[in-house]
């Protein structure tokens, strides 16, 4: 099976040094998304693609949002015929020693997702990042009836079927709103879905892009995508009567 692992990357120069050849040590290749980093993040990703045919490099003009840096790695992946692509922080906060089990378990899933809220994973972040994303994993549960325990994880493998059956062009959201709603947009269409537990690792090197006004922006999304189910449910009872 070829995989893809897409690595969206804004100012991560440091992490990507010691990533890639952890990446490369696995049955992989690698997409890098840069954002124009300015610290020169994806002149070194061109560095590397240069002396080894396993490292892609795509350039956007500035920091346009996680979302549609996941969009453009997996139009990047469809182009080309992997049959999976992996999305993982290139922060070491979803470590590579996990993707071989995850690899595994989708030979019975669809999607495999990293997950920090299954028996055997865990976060080492502050208390009140827990807390929010806590939060945003329990409305995401409640009020669109996801199977996932973590809605907000982007630790992800997807088989290519999934990217191709699912409008992921639809999709509105950017930022971690984007992760509440492909899965929920994966699970609506009956995808398989498992869960892989992680221990989620709180970076050591370079400033952390998440907010709490993305967390917030997830639950958002959550109230507007539980806001378009409920109309889906309400319109047969009103066409009956």
């Amino acid at each position: 099976m070829r995989t893809l692992v897409v690595l969206p990357t804004y100012n991560e120069a440091e992490n990507l040094a010691l990533l890639l050849p952890a990446l490369l040590a696995l049955p992989l290749e690698i997409c890098v998304v840069d954002d124009n980093s300015p610290d020169g993040t994806g002149q070194l990703a061109e560095a590397w693609a240069a002396r080894e045919p396993r490292v892609h490099v795509v350039h956007r003009p500035g920091k346009l949002g996680l979302g549609t840096a996941y969009l453009a790695g997996f139009q990047f992946a469809l182009a080309r015929g992997y049959d999976a692509v992996l999305t993982m922080d290139a922060d070491f906060s979803h470590h590579p020693r996990y993707i071989p089990a995850m690899l595994a378990a989708l030979n019975e899933a669809d999607l495999v997702i990293g997950s920090r809220y299954v028996p055997g994973g865990d976060v080492h972040y502050p208390l009140h990042r827990r807390l929010l994303s806590r939060i945003a994993n329990w409305v995401a549960r409640t009020l669109l009836r996801l199977e996932p325990h973590d809605c907000t994880a982007g630790f992800r493998l997807y088989r290519a079927e999934v990217l191709r059956t699912v409008p992921i062009e639809a999709i509105r959201s950017n930022g971690y709103s984007f992760l509440v709603e492909m899965v929920n947009a994966v699970q609506q269409h009956g995808f398989r879905i498992r869960e892989v537990p992680i221990v989620f690792e709180d970076r050591v090197r370079g400033t952390s892009k998440i907010s709490a006004a993305e967390i917030w922006r997830a639950v958002w999304t959550v109230l507007r995508l539980w806001r378009t189910r409920l109309s889906a449910q309400l319109r047969p009872r009103v066409a009956r009567r």
